[in-house]
């Protein structure tokens, strides 16, 4: 849908008078006004969070119990609200905005039960969570993430309508018009001791890598251009319009790389060069890397300015303040300073507003993913699946050939075999012996991923293992070998290294990256370049999430739009029981010099 433009003036025109009269004179900018000794001053603070991927509780509904990791971090968006309180009881409630750099509506169960189970898109269907804790704790904005898109265009905009505050994607362009499809930015004014509003611009970003990771959603609906092309294009204007501070909400990492290779022209992770390249930019809010980002200053190659980058670690783990000092000159008001920083959530309470205000949705959800839908024989889990062929994981790929092939059944591809794939989403992921629930499942497989068939050769299942195992660290022969340090060479996340089902392979570690995988075997004869199956591959690798070889051009002969997940629960559900006897087995494992490293 093209941008209602009258729409979007409305909600821009109400969002900066809300704020203006919501910026009468507080303390703290009276005090800033008076220490500058008869300069005009005003301060101002920018709160900001990224990645929450419906996060609203610090739980986690895979184990279901409170959120914990080895750094005791808490999550969500009630800890968050704390602290957002706590900043703005200091600072002034008038003197601060909330913002946020995108992916809120996917990650947990509670996102996903209201998408799927009882979705937001029904007549008469509920307000999503993340939108009622959100117009809580009063955001001001937020960028489109490229998980907004996860469940289709009419459920984030049925999202869209119930947020009391604008979704932001300069660079989310309806196909036809090449017009915004949402707001590209929103103008808010801060109200000093001055007689002068200062008028505070956020622009919103969002990642081109939509369209290949949600192309079933987007295509021939919505384009991407790249994050700095349309931030040169909108920055300028802002400017004209009387901006005194433009800040940039992205939903793009900081590292300037890309998973997706060339398949776009577009850098996947470019705040960064958006900060050298275009002049006029005072902060950018990064997300998508998951990553924690306090300060990070980058210079402006035009005009030598230093510009302040903050991501603040996912999940509602932290929360970015960018601090800055204005000063009146010549007729208007200039930035002086801004500085970033981050607070960490495990520090406060749940702010009980928020935890009351969903305790029925979260009862609703745990209730949901606690039923039983099966039995398992022997206990399995994912610990050691980054280096060892482990049942678990097996079980991903068993049930994907298995619903290959009976989707193919009868057609002219029926007869070739049935290869698969798939990762290690969660270390953590565990089904127990005896009763399996929806969450164990769930819990094996964390993203919304759909399951496709596409044509491979022998040739290009080679080199789709060759690159796969870019992901080990090269280990010597002799050389000690420590699982913690063995995996995630060059940042490759575990999501991005696939084990395939169907072959048997050897990975020598010791030698360099590129010539690693050795002893390629179908049905125990040597692999054949020119052999033909079918595999069986989640949408984002096939649409060329992380940039695997071949497998992106290869010809569909099968997809579907239900959930991977969801595929794994009916399975479960229609067997009744679960025996890792049936289908597990060490297809692959890690060498030195032909010695097995475990």
């Amino acid at each position: 849908m093209p941008l209602n433009r009258r729409k979007f003036l409305e909600k821009s025109a109400v969002t900066g008078a809300g704020v203006a009269l919501a910026g009468a004179v507080s303390a703290p900018a009276a005090q800033a006004a008076e220490a500058g000794r008869g300069a005009k001053r005003y301060t101002f603070t920018v709160l900001g969070t990224t990645d929450l991927h419906g996060n609203v509780f610090n739980w986690d509904y895979f184990t279901d119990k409170e959120f914990d990791d080895k750094n005791h971090n808490d999550v969500g968006l009630a800890k968050v609200s704390t602290l957002v309180n706590q900043v703005r009881a200091e600072k002034g409630r008038r003197n601060t905005l909330l913002i946020d750099a995108g992916d809120t509506i996917q990650g947990t169960q509670l996102s996903y039960y209201y998408a799927k189970v009882d979705p937001i898109t029904a007549e008469g269907g509920p307000v999503h969570p993340m939108a009622q804790a959100m117009n809580a704790m009063d955001y001001d904005a937020a960028a489109l993430g490229n998980h907004e898109f996860n469940y289709g265009i009419p459920v984030l905009r049925k999202f869209e309508q119930q947020c009391d505050f604008p979704l932001l994607g300069a660079n989310a362009l309806d196909a036809k018009t090449l017009r915004p499809a949402f707001a590209p930015y929103s103008m808010h004014c801060l109200r000093t001791p001055h007689g002068r509003d200062v008028k505070v611009a956020v622009l919103g970003l969002t990642n081109p890598g939509i369209a290949i990771w949600d192309k079933a959603n987007v295509q021939g609906k919505m384009t991407f251009p790249g994050l700095e092309e349309q931030a040169a294009k909108w920055v300028p204007k802002l400017r004209s319009m009387g901006a005194d501070v433009v800040i940039v909400s992205a939903h793009s990492g900081s590292s300037g790389t890309s998973s997706y290779g060339d398949q776009l022209p577009y850098i996947e992770n470019a705040a960064a060069l958006v900060a050298e390249q275009v002049p006029g930019i005072d902060a950018i809010l990064v997300g998508h890397a998951h990553t924690e980002i306090p300060e990070y200053f980058v210079t402006n190659k035009e005009t030598g300015k230093q510009v302040v980058l903050s991501e603040p670690l996912k999940w509602g783990q932290r929360l970015t303040l960018f601090d800055f000092e204005l000063v009146w000159e010549k007729g208007c008001w200039k930035v002086e300073k801004v500085g970033a920083k981050v607070l960490n959530s495990n520090t406060v309470e749940e702010d009980p507003k928020i935890t009351q205000l969903l305790a029925d949705e979260h009862e609703k959800v745990v209730a949901y993913v606690n039923q039983v839908i099966g039995t398992n024989a022997a206990e399995m889990t994912s610990a050691e699946a980054p280096y060892k062929d482990v049942p678990i994981i097996d079980l991903i790929n068993h049930i994907q050939a298995d619903t290959v092939k009976q989707a193919l059944a009868g057609t002219e591809h029926a007869a070739l075999p049935v290869l698969s794939q798939a990762a290690c989403f969660s270390r953590s992921a565990r089904i127990p012996a005896g009763q399996v629930t929806i969450r164990d499942v769930a819990g094996l497989y964390v993203f919304e991923n759909t399951l496709e068939a596409r044509l491979m050769t022998g040739a290009q299942m080679k080199a789709y293992l060759e690159f796969s195992a870019n992901y080990y660290v090269q280990t010597a022969a002799d050389a000690p070998v420590d699982p913690a340090k063995l995996t995630n060479a060059g940042g490759t996340p575990d999501y991005n290294y696939d084990v395939v089902s169907g072959l048997s392979y050897e990975i020598d570690i010791a030698k360099p990256a590129g010539s690693r995988v050795t002893n390629v075997r179908f049905e125990g004869q040597p692999l054949a370049d020119d052999a033909k199956f079918v595999f069986a591959v989640n949408n984002y690798r096939a649409n060329g999430g992380g940039n695997f070889p071949h497998v992106a051009a290869a010809q569909v002969l099968w997809s579907n739009s239900e959930e991977i997940r969801n595929t794994m629960i009916a399975w479960v559900k229609a067997k009744g029981s679960i025996d890792p006897a049936a289908f597990a087995g060490v297809d692959w494992k890690l060498t030195r010099n032909g010695t097995p490293v475990f």
